[in-house]
């Protein structure tokens, strides 16, 4: 789950590369963060996609939709 304290610890190793440098051992805590977070988000995708139902319609619904080049 993306917690604030995820998200905050994110962004302050994110600054401190930017302004100091990282450690070997921040390196890691990042590059395992940035995979949780984006885990996180890829599963939220997937659920999301998930719950979408493709509706077809006939061909004559004259919604238009079938006149379009």
């Amino acid at each position: 789950m993306i917690t604030p304290e995820l998200i905050a610890r994110i962004n302050a190793l994110a600054k401190k590369s930017r302004e100091i440098g990282l450690t070997d051992n921040e390196r890691s805590e990042q590059a395992e963060l940035r995979r949780r977070y984006l885990d996180n988000i890829r599963t939220q995708v997937k659920a999301q996609l998930d719950c979408i139902e493709i509706v077809d319609h006939e061909e004559n619904c004259n919604c238009g939709c079938h006149n379009q080049h």
